[in-house]
């Protein structure tokens, strides 16, 4: 196992070291996501439902645009999931417009959004109501063996990759987490700014575990003492003795370790998946007893995330295609350290 370094953070690489060097993003389309919603809209309702895709732009700028062309109150628009301002994306928007119609599209003019799709709804998409995301990228200037890069590539696919928070989770220069211990020392911070930094340093703690787990191995295998997750799902059971039913179903990937997303109440985990817990958190007192405070529970999340509907290709000797779907909450930029060295030529400077 080695690691990467991102921005003070680093990515957990469970297969080796790298096999390529490439660049991403060299142009806007090589970063493109489609948002799974898993349901359809009910084609009527108080919400008008639209299906976008935009360039260059962040969601929330969008969603800023879109109450401006609909004459509504910001808090009239919704939508499931931030996605990426430099890459093409498609997704989902609601516009609560009971009892009156919405303007014309032809009225709509925003840089760099096209309507794909309008109906209506009878509810506004709540944040982080998405079943996962689809991606498609390609990696320029690819440099590496050509059958390392390949067994690489099915070893994601078939064994899946660390479900690491990645590095968005942290801000620039990854410094959500010491503004978050001057947070817990007494300053005063937006509301906003309070739920996004402890969000990071939820994350960070998190991390932490998964790195432990996958340094000694068992982050896909598991331990004594596990609670497992059902795979696609947020069901947990245990603390289970490990056995050899609990190794072939997380051999299948029909289940997965997991990891604490800190607050207050005891850990759920026991025996020896406790103790590396414990061990992997020694020192974060702070951490933990701010997030304790700030009203967070306990909960867990997978160590684990399968890679869906994995296919590659190669438009050139030095250009690889990467197409997969990741679940709400798994990051792309993970399973890319999974593979190497990647430059994201349009991520901002920390």
């Amino acid at each position: 196992m080695s690691r990467e370094s991102t921005q003070d953070q680093t990515i957990p690489r469970a297969y080796g070291n790298a096999v390529l060097t490439a660049r991403l993003r060299v142009e806007v389309e090589d970063f493109q996501v489609d948002e799974d919603l898993g349901f359809e809209p009910s084609g009527e309702g108080e919400q008008l439902f639209l299906q976008v895709e935009k360039r260059g732009a962040n969601t929330a700028w969008v969603a800023d645009q879109l109450a401006a062309w609909a004459g509504v109150a910001r808090h009239a628009v919704s939508y499931a999931g931030l996605k990426d301002r430099h890459a093409v994306t498609r997704q989902a928007f609601t516009v609560h417009l009971p009892g009156r119609e919405a303007p014309p599209l032809e009225t709509m003019a925003i840089d760099g959004v096209t309507v794909l799709s309008q109906t209506r709804h009878r509810r506004k998409l709540p944040r982080g109501a998405l079943r996962g995301n689809r991606f498609r990228l390609l990696l320029r200037d690819v440099a590496g063996d050509l059958d390392a890069i390949e067994a690489r590539l099915r070893a994601i696919r078939d064994g899946g990759v660390p479900n690491a928070f990645g590095e968005q989770r942290f801000g620039r220069g990854g410094d959500n987490v010491e503004a978050a211990r001057a947070m817990f020392a007494g300053k005063r911070v937006r509301r906003d700014q309070r739920s996004m930094l402890l969000s990071a340093v939820r994350s960070q703690l998190f991390n932490q575990v998964l790195w432990a787990r996958v340094a000694d191995g068992s982050w896909n295998t598991g331990l004594d003492g596990e609670i497992w997750m059902l795979d696609g799902r947020h069901s947990v059971f245990g603390p289970e003795a490990l056995d050899d039913t609990l190794r072939g179903r997380a051999t299948e990937g029909d289940i997965h370790p997991t990891g604490p997303l800190w607050g207050r109440g005891e850990l759920s985990s026991a025996d020896a998946a406790r103790e590396r817990e414990g061990v992997a958190l020694s020192g974060d007192d702070d951490l933990r007893e701010g997030l304790e405070k700030a009203g967070l529970k306990q909960e867990r999340r997978a160590l684990r995330v399968g890679v869906r509907d994995m296919l590659w290709s190669w438009p050139a000797d030095d250009q690889l295609l990467l197409d997969f779907a990741l679940p709400a909450g798994s990051y792309a930029t993970v399973l890319l350290a999974q593979l190497g060295e990647v430059v994201d030529v349009m991520r901002p400077a920390a």
